[in-house]
């Protein structure tokens, strides 16, 4: 282990030392060992105080960024809209679907919303897409689970295929670092999206006219609401999604900021 040694030495010797993050790297990975956790927190303070120029990926990463460095940008996740398939249906089938897409490690943030998935499952058919490299059960919510595993060329497809996209998070300081990638993705496809309203996901929901979900009753009506409203209003929904990933998190709409904060 470098201890931060290695890469405050490669930011040294750089022309332009620039250090780039977009998670809560000084609190450590909730539950994991904390000597591990020690070391990923020391080699990031290190980074970020050798750095010329750090980029963070939120205002809440930002704000822990400069208490160390003195030039902190500002920059979010971002996607390129146009590697995305664009949902075109937005009527609701028989079964009502909702989509996750993320890692097996993240897989744990469903069971915030279980009772509500369940409930959905209950009344109206409700199933739930995971698309994951994971095989790990979830309890209850297998009986209401579909597994995709991830492919860089087919989950686009998969969540174009749903009706919405959710990403619940606890609350608590690795998840409030988190930069909202899952709803950056779900609104490239076009789809209307709910969220837990924790971090940089509050900021997004509301520029992406997602639904911000701040407890159970929130997750039960929001997803409701969404599955109820007619076709044409889903669409607008997706449609205002993909056009605010466009002007807000688009790889072009930050493109400049970029530029003048590396020198390149």
């Amino acid at each position: 282990m470098s201890f931060g040694a290695i890469e405050a030495q490669l930011l040294r010797r750089a022309e332009r030392g620039v250090y780039d993050f977009d998670d809560a790297l000084y609190s450590g990975y909730p539950g994991g060992i904390i000597s591990r956790a020690r070391h990923i927190d020391l080699v990031w303070r290190r980074s970020v105080q050798t750095a010329d120029v750090v980029i963070a990926g939120s205002e809440v990463l930002a704000s822990h960024a400069a208490a160390f460095a003195s030039n902190v940008v500002v920059i979010p996740s971002c996607v390129e809209p146009e590697d995305y398939v664009v949902k075109t249906s937005y009527a609701v089938g028989a079964i009502p679907r909702v989509v996750w897409l993320g890692s097996p490690s993240t897989e744990q943030q469903l069971a915030l919303v279980r009772g509500t998935l369940l409930a959905l499952n209950k009344e109206c058919g409700l199933r739930l897409t995971v698309i994951s490299s994971g095989n790990q059960s979830l309890g209850e919510l297998d009986a209401m689970i579909d597994r995709v595993q991830w492919t860089a060329d087919g989950f686009a497809d998969v969540v174009a295929s749903a009706d919405v996209g959710i990403m619940p998070l606890y609350d608590n300081e690795w998840t409030r670092g988190k930069c909202a990638y899952k709803l950056l993705q779900y609104a490239a496809v076009g789809l209307p999206i709910v969220g837990s309203a924790v971090g940089a996901n509050v900021s997004v929901l509301s520029q992406l006219g997602g639904i911000a979900a701040s407890s159970t009753d929130d997750w039960r009506e929001g997803l409701a609401s969404v599955l109820r409203v007619s076709d044409s209003t889903r669409q607008e929904l997706g449609s205002r999604a993909r056009i605010g990933v466009i002007e807000h998190f688009s790889y072009r709409s930050w493109a400049c900021r970029w530029r003048a904060a590396t020198g390149l």
